[in-house]
């Protein structure tokens, strides 16, 4: 069959399923059936002589011959809807809900300056948060349940960055960066001191750990220096982490920047902790579905103004 003869509705259905990996969501996406798509693909795999998708437990992977093509189809494809479709520049009318999947502190870092942009810009879009239980977000924006995950996710960044992650589409951007402390209540004895790698293992703590796990990189890397801290309790939020420092003598590990979203300034100080821990990186998760949608990139870049406004302050 010659290009002329193409039926062009078979591209379409071929990119749904490569940005979705799922036939069932690939037909939710398109508005049809999961017979329909299943059909469209096996004309698509007649003329191009390839089996495109292979079947997996979660859904389909792309074959080579799949991943060539991508490109040039998207490219024709948005060249089309950018040609035909209609001008959407007004987030005024937007009616929608986003569902964000972040930390307590990062939530109150972020969303407070954020409501005023959107009462202001889209009116009509509403946000939900859901709590960062994983440090692995991907399966749930593949699979559609949340729109963006923001948090430190630097093995995911790394793999992404390395081209490792092209058949997930899953994309990041940076939000901020940071440095992590100790943080203690004021009148902690250690308040007075140095802080030497010492006084700091004989100290108790309460470790933020978002898994629930007993062991943090800090961990890790005082057991490369053959050391050891004692770790009374561990809490999945860097708020509840700082309210118990402020009550008892243990010590916590909080990054610099959530200190002041705590409110609990008056209570309590911070001091460099005496090994290096690598820097906090926040970034932003997403599916590469999203990256034309109109009110996704919006939010994407309110929330990029609004940490570029906190680091300037």
């Amino acid at each position: 069959m010659s290009f002329t003869n193409l039926d062009l509705n078979l591209l379409r259905v071929f990119d749904a399923v490569m940005t979705e990996l799922n036939l069932t969501r690939a037909a939710d996406r398109l508005a049809t059936t999961q017979p329909a798509v299943s059909n469209a693909l096996k004309r698509l795999r007649y003329v191009l002589d390839d089996e495109l998708f292979i079947r997996t437990a979660h859904g389909v992977k792309p074959t080579a011959r799949a991943l060539a093509l991508r490109p040039a189809v998207r490219s024709a494809l948005e060249t089309l809807e950018a040609a035909i479709g209609p001008e959407k520049s007004d987030l005024v009318d937007v009616s929608k809900t986003l569902r964000l999947c972040m930390a307590d502190s990062t939530a109150a870092r972020v969303l407070p300056p954020l409501i005023p942009l959107l009462k202001r810009a889209a009116p009509r879009l509403t946000l939900q948060i859901l709590p960062l239980l994983s440090r692995d977000p991907r399966e749930s924006l593949i699979r559609g349940e949340i729109d963006l995950a923001v948090g430190s996710f630097p093995g995911i960044v790394a793999q992404i960055d390395a081209e490792q992650e092209v058949d997930s589409g899953i994309c990041h951007d940076p939000l901020y960066s940071g440095e992590y402390v100790c943080v203690m209540r004021k009148d902690h004895p250690l308040a007075r001191q140095e802080l030497t790698l010492d006084r700091y293992c004989e100290a108790d703590h309460v470790l933020v750990n978002f898994s629930g796990r007993m062991q943090g990189q800090a961990d890790k890397l005082l057991a490369a220096m053959g050391r050891e801290r004692r770790i009374v309790l561990t809490v999945n939020q860097f708020t509840v982490g700082a309210q118990i420092a402020a009550a008892s003598d243990l010590l916590t590990i909080i990054p610099i920047q959530l200190i002041a979203t705590t409110r609990m300034d008056d209570l309590l100080t911070w001091t460099r902790l005496p090994f290096a821990l690598p820097p906090l990186r926040i970034d932003m998760l997403w599916h590469e579905r999203e990256v034309r949608d109109l009110a996704h990139r919006w939010l994407r870049g309110a929330l990029q103004e609004i940490t570029n406004d906190l680091a300037g302050a």
